[in-house]
């Protein structure tokens, strides 16, 4: 008789024993990141182009007036081309839309912004990569007769699009005060 009521004994004990606090998923949570609010200073060089540029980027000056402005704290960077215009536009600006458009294999789309201030003869393109391309921006400037800029973002990372967003706007936002900023000497 009593090995009869030993399995409800049991299941009794297992069912008391499983109450408690209910258990319940986590939310989803967005992760917030601050950056520094932005503070500009003007790139001082023998180059024959000038612009604002984030304080909170280090600026190593390379050969030929080619720059990196680089972002430790995003591990991201921002290269910087110059090349002099000499019956070459048509190639440079042909090269530029290449260089941009090699990243449509990874990118979910890309958003063309053209550029124009003719008070400074200014005039370029802008480039938004959306997706896991390894690059998230490229932008080109120039005053169509002496001077090409060509410009790139690129993260030390694996293109994880939904994780650089938050960085990759941020040096966007920097790509366009240098656009913007950026006058020929």
């Amino acid at each position: 008789m009593k090995l009869k009521w030993m399995p409800l004994t049991v299941f009794s004990l297992i069912l008391l024993g499983g109450c408690g606090e209910e258990t319940l998923p986590k939310p989803k949570a967005m992760l917030r990141l601050e950056y520094p609010r932005k503070a500009y200073r003007v790139l001082e060089s023998e180059c024959p182009y000038e612009f604002e540029y984030n304080q909170m980027a280090v600026e190593d000056l390379k050969e030929g007036c080619n720059l990196v402005l680089d972002y430790p704290q995003m591990k991201g960077s921002i290269f910087i081309s110059y090349k002099p215009v000499t019956d070459n536009l048509r190639s440079l600006l042909s090269d530029a839309q290449k260089l941009s458009y090699e990243h449509v294999v990874k990118a979910d789309n890309i958003v063309e912004q053209p550029y124009i201030n003719p008070d400074h003869g200014v005039y370029g393109m802008f480039y938004e990569v959306r997706g896991d391309a390894a690059s998230q921006s490229q932008f080109y400037v120039t005053d169509s007769t002496d001077h090409f800029v060509i410009g790139s973002l690129y993260f030390d990372a694996n293109p994880n699009y939904d994780s650089i967003l938050p960085a990759a706007v941020y040096l966007q936002q920097d790509i366009r005060r240098i656009m913007e900023s950026l006058r020929w000497k």
